[in-house]
Parts: structure tokens; sequence; C-alpha cells
């Protein structure tokens, strides 16, 4: 394509939901939680190495991972990674990225994506960015990509369209919504889930930043002189100490008059979950997600199973568990009690500090 094309990589969560495998050390993003050879980012950076090259990557991470990231991705400089102090949602780190591609190039297009999802169809995902990137180019428009749901889940923000247009105005975001919500939503064919990937001019969201989100245009703007030379590290220190921490879909895209949305089916999850990671997992006859080795069950049915290399695990009688064994921790508990993974991390951190969190 163009060198005026630009990938934003963002990599800043800690990935929670993972634990205990996922760690502050090494959050999701580095993982190969699916068993594939490569780590989420890996798959994120070649995924899109097919339409920008190497030096228009950015990524955007907490500054306890640049190196992490340089291991993952030995392609890009140190100074294609932007290090956040601290985490403040997606809004400020969109705003990272996008103040120093406007200084880089002011004509520069913006592809923005999260460094930990799957994509199974990645030709169809790459032309659908494609067409996306086009409409942006040709328009003051801030796009998104939507997902075709599959089923009312609740996990996800979802994106009503305002026609069937291959490429549809957004008439609103809904976050999350309750089972009944979310079943109306599936049945009503004009409700996408949203996967957090945007496409824009650069100039075309600095505008919004400066419309809808001023006090964070105010900091990252004036933070522009400093971007690229010795003072960059105190001066985004300093912005990241002062604003406020909000998503960009909550700052900008609920609010702005000139989203649209490129729906499509290509296989995408965000693998959010164990259970999703379950779901996308290769099964035994039992239906069981296990490592290819080293897993011994008995009387065990739907349950998924992960193992540090050369661990042997016996498992007898479990329907439905998430057995999770690492190197200082064993979490067994009901896939559907996923959601107190947060909980159980606050009563381990509680009686034992951070040293297995």
């Amino acid at each position: 394509m163009g060198s005026n094309k630009y990938c934003v990589i963002m990599a800043g969560g800690i990935g929670t939901r993972f634990w205990p495998k996922s760690r502050q050390s090494r959050p999701k993003q580095f993982l190969d939680i699916l068993g594939t050879g490569k780590s989420f980012i890996r798959h994120t950076y070649e995924r899109f190495a097919k339409m920008v090259p190497p030096e228009n990557f950015l990524v955007v991470t907490n500054i306890k991972y640049k190196d992490l990231v340089l291991e993952h991705i030995p392609e890009i400089t140190p100074q294609q990674v932007l290090c956040e102090p601290i985490g403040r949602n997606t809004a400020p780190c969109i705003a990272y990225a996008a103040y120093t591609l406007m200084k880089r190039d002011p004509g520069a297009e913006m592809i923005v994506t999260p460094s930990d999802h799957l994509i199974l169809n990645e030709e169809d995902f790459r032309a659908i960015i494609g067409e996306c990137l086009d409409f942006a180019a040709r328009h003051d428009a801030l796009m998104t990509v939507g997902i075709k749901p599959t089923r009312p889940d609740t996990g996800y923000g979802y994106i009503q369209v305002s026609d069937n247009s291959l490429i549809s105005k957004v008439k609103c975001f809904t976050e999350k919504p309750d089972l009944e919500l979310a079943q109306v939503f599936l049945q009503s064919g004009e409700f996408f889930w949203n996967s957090g990937i945007f496409i824009w001019k650069v100039g075309s969201i600095i505008e919004a930043f400066e419309r809808y989100l001023p006090d964070h245009h105010a900091l990252f703007h004036g933070l522009m002189d400093a971007l690229g030379t010795d003072a960059e590290r105190q001066a985004v220190e300093t912005a990241f100490s002062e604003c406020r921490a909000i998503s960009i879909d909550y700052g900008i895209m609920e609010k702005a008059d000139n989203v649209y949305v490129r729906c499509g089916e290509f296989g995408w999850s965000d693998v959010g979950t164990w259970g999703s990671v379950y779901q996308h997992s290769r099964k035994d006859r039992y239906a069981n997600a296990v490592p290819a080795e080293g897993c011994y069950l008995y009387d065990t049915r739907s349950s998924i199973v992960s193992l540090p290399a050369g661990k042997i695990a016996v498992i007898s009688g479990l329907k439905e568990y998430i057995v999770v064994d690492t190197d200082d921790v064993l979490m067994v508990c009901p896939r559907s009690e996923e959601q107190n993974i947060k909980k159980f991390i606050d009563e381990v951190k509680f009686h034992n500090g951070d040293k297995h969190i």
C-alpha cells in the first residue's frame, strides 16, 4: 500500500482474566495461550505487516514491557515503542500515538488495533481493513470494524448500524448488555460486536480530540515539541499523570457524528477469557481442551487444562472445569465461575503480596 499508512498496536493491558498464566511481568499479549507457537502480539504484527512497512508500526505499551515488545517484534526499533508511564485506558493511548504521527507525517492514515485478538481468516480481514482505509482516505470519517454476532454474548460492546450498506453510519454504541438485551440485539440484525479496531486519518482523530476531549487535546498537543527528543519521557509522564482515564469509545466514538462501521465475518475473537480459549481450542473426544502431551484424564469432560512444558497432570472426575498450573500457582475452578478470577487475585494479593500476581 502506501508509506503514509501506519499501524498502532495497543499493548499495555495486564490480562488479569488469564491469571495465573498471565502475570504483571508477562501479560496475555506476550503469551502463546492458544498453542500456535507465537504470542498474540507477534500474530498481530504479522497480520498487519502485509499492509504496513515495518518502519510504520508504533506499539503503545507500559514502560515495563518495552523490552518484551522488542523481543517479540524485533523488526521495529526502540523509537517505535511508545511507553506509557501508567495505564489510562485507550483514549490517552491513542492520543499519544496520534500526536506522535501528526508530528512525523500529518497525512498519516492510522490503523489502531489491540494486540491480543484472534483472527482466523486473515485474508478476508485484510481486505476489509483495506476498504476502511480507502473510505477513511476519501472522507472525514472515524471508522471501526464490526463483527457479525454468532450468539447473545454479554461480554462485548455492540454497534447499531443505520442501514444495510457495506459501510454504514453508526447509529449508537451499547456497552456489554445483559442477556435479554443481547438476545434482542442478535435477533434484530442491526447490531454487531465492537472489535475495538479503528481506522482514520490522523487529522480526523486529532480534530475529534479537540472537539470531544479538549483536555486531552491540550495535554498531548502541548507535548508535541518534546516528542522525539530527550525531553519526551518527562513530558509524557506529566501528560499521563494529569489526563483523565477514559476509553476512546466513551470519549469520542459514542459522541462523534462522523463514525462509520464496516461489518464482516472473518473468525474474530478477543480471546478475553479462559472460556473463549476453550471455545477456540482443539478438543479431544470428550470435549476437553488439553495439551498435546502430559495430560492423563479419567472421567473428565468439557474441561480446559493448561500446564507448563514438561509437567504431568493426572485428572479424574472433573466436569466443565478450568485447570491452570504454573511454576508457583495452581488454579482449579468450574468454568461457570470464571468471573471470580479477579476475586481470587485480590485474595492471593492480600495474603501473599504481588509475588504470585
